[in-house]
């Protein structure tokens, strides 16, 4: 049995322990918040045995063998070198540092150390974007020269999760984060981008509407991120992808439809996520790669084999964030070679 350790209370960790409970050999232990009433409500809620206001005790006593951080992103950097220092493996939520110098500086530590450091990056574990790669590894469209990710509602984000309002950097740090890993996902690392962002709503601190434009090889691909836009079609938290081939074209649409058109016509199927009963409604699709994530991290950690997104991998995401706010800060193209 796979020991369990959640740093964290807050609106995703319910999430997660949840996410961690339908994995087989697996056993929450513990919880640490800093408000200890909160975590002891969290501990009630899904049976979780011992609760911490002390990180160090939660460490020292509960022996985990895994730590989950889920907590602010500034406080990612203390609580997982808490964990390498004694020797076990941590799991960090996205971003895992607000800086780029102390992402490289927290991948780096945990490697001298000797302990596996993996970040929880869940939106590309969605099933039709899983979907989507697999048609794009299938070559049916041929090589693919242009592509499009775009990300674009007004579902109110500032109502769960007040917070956001007061970041100075919201938009790209957020949502960015997810979506131009997606676009690693499915078309390898960039060479160079261009941003532009802006500020819609008058009331918040940070970017709420960002454009990147990605140059892979042979490939440009644009990322559209917006929590300002009113559009027909959207469906939160809905991500829609379309990309061009030199045999083709295809375009992950509105409710889980991928759609594949060729000389031979357009054929079209739907990728309906798995529903599980502790997902909030709104969420359902986010929630749902919560699972396959943690088991490609735990898969991982168990048998030392590689997993998708390591820290040394989650840092050519974050090169990509933070060189999107210097590129809309300068109005220059980032070389990132």
């Amino acid at each position: 049995m796979t020991r369990v350790a959640v740093f964290g209370a807050g609106y995703w960790s319910s999430f997660q322990i949840a996410g961690w409970q339908e994995l087989p050999g697996v056993d929450v232990v513990a919880i640490y918040n800093r408000t200890r009433a909160k975590a002891e409500a969290l501990a009630r809620r899904f049976g979780v045995p011992s609760v911490y206001d002390n990180p160090e005790e939660l460490l020292d006593q509960a022996r985990p063998d895994v730590v989950d951080v889920i907590t602010d992103v500034d406080t990612h950097s203390y609580f997982v070198r808490l964990a390498a220092a004694r020797g076990i493996p941590v799991i960090c939520q996205k971003p895992m540092a607000p800086s780029l110098a102390a992402a490289e500086s927290l991948v780096r530590d945990c490697a001298e150390a000797g302990v596996p450091f993996l970040v929880h990056e869940n939106w590309r574990w969605q099933t039709p974007i899983r979907a989507l790669k697999r048609e794009l590894v299938s070559r049916v469209i041929g090589a693919p020269f242009r592509a499009r990710i775009q990300y674009a509602n007004s579902f109110p984000v500032f109502d769960n999760q007040p917070f956001l309002r007061e970041l100075e950097q919201f938009i790209l740090t957020d949502i960015g984060t997810h979506i131009l890993d997606t676009g690693r996902f499915l078309f390898g690392d960039a060479q160079q981008l261009y941003c532009t962002t802006r500020r819609v709503h008058a009331e918040i601190r940070g970017e709420d509407v960002a454009t990147v434009m990605l140059q892979h090889g042979n490939l440009t691909c644009t990322c559209e991120m917006s929590y300002a836009s009113t559009l027909e079609h959207e469906r939160f938290p809905e991500t829609y992808i379309l990309v061009e081939g030199q045999r083709g074209s295809l375009e992950l649409g509105p409710d889980y439809w991928i759609r594949r058109t060729t000389d031979d016509g357009t054929v079209a199927r739907r990728y309906q996520p798995r529903h599980y009963p502790w997902a909030d409604p709104p969420y359902d699709l986010i929630h749902e790669s919560i699972v396959p994530c943690l088991a490609n991290l735990l898969r991982s950690i168990q048998s030392g084999t590689p997993a998708e997104t390591p820290g040394e991998d989650n840092l050519q995401t974050l090169r990509l964030v933070f060189g999107a706010y210097e590129s809309a800060r300068t109005g220059q193209v980032v070389s990132l070679i």
